[in-house]
């Protein structure tokens, strides 16, 4: 039964990056998955709305055989991505699973992007450097240094973008302790 469910999953995901340009995360509403700038925007539509198909664990554990105590463990080592719905509950996107495991590489993407909800979005929609293509259909093709690559060279792209320049402030007791006094000046 996982199998088959895995398979209707795996033709959804098909179908929706036949779509330009992704624009419909669920049912042709035309909810669009990239241009969303801010996890603002993000926080404001529920899940379902951008992240595509997700469940609860009560669903996994029925319907994958995944264990809440295996699901809990890889979601505290990044290993899934869990996206918070409210309170102390998530929800996982089902794209990510292969056969009832986690596919390969979402720990390593997780890591370079910490925020699950910025990380899922990107793993979703296509990546322009992975010329277009969908990341998370990459890693199910075990594409993963990759996709890791161009995760690492995307999470360190938004940082260049909003980190202002660093200035070197030193205090007055620093600068001080480097310069000679005035009266060291004048003798001998």
């Amino acid at each position: 039964m996982a199998s088959r469910f895995v398979r209707i999953l795996a033709a959804e995901a098909t179908e929706r990056s036949a779509r330009t340009p992704l624009a419909t995360a669920h049912g042709g509403r035309g909810a669009d998955i990239r241009p969303l700038a801010g996890t603002g925007d993000r926080d404001a539509m529920r899940v379902e709305d951008w992240a595509g198909r997700v469940a609860g664990s009560t669903f996994l554990q029925e319907n994958l055989g995944i264990s809440r105590s295996t699901l809990h463990r890889w979601q505290r080592s990044g290993t899934v991505v869990a996206l918070r719905t409210g309170g102390r509950k998530h929800v996982f996107p089902l794209a990510q699973f292969i056969d009832g495991r986690p596919a390969p590489g979402i720990k390593e993407v997780s890591s370079a992007m910490p925020d699950p909800r910025r990380a899922w979005s990107w793993l979703i929609g296509p990546a322009p450097g992975l010329a277009g293509r969908i990341p998370i259909e990459m890693l199910k093709q075990d594409l993963v240094a990759e996709v890791v690559l161009a995760a690492q060279n995307a999470a360190m792209a938004k940082l260049a973008r909003f980190s202002p320049p660093t200035l070197e402030v030193y205090s007055k007791k620093e600068h001080v302790k480097g310069m000679r006094s005035d009266s060291d000046q004048f003798s001998g």
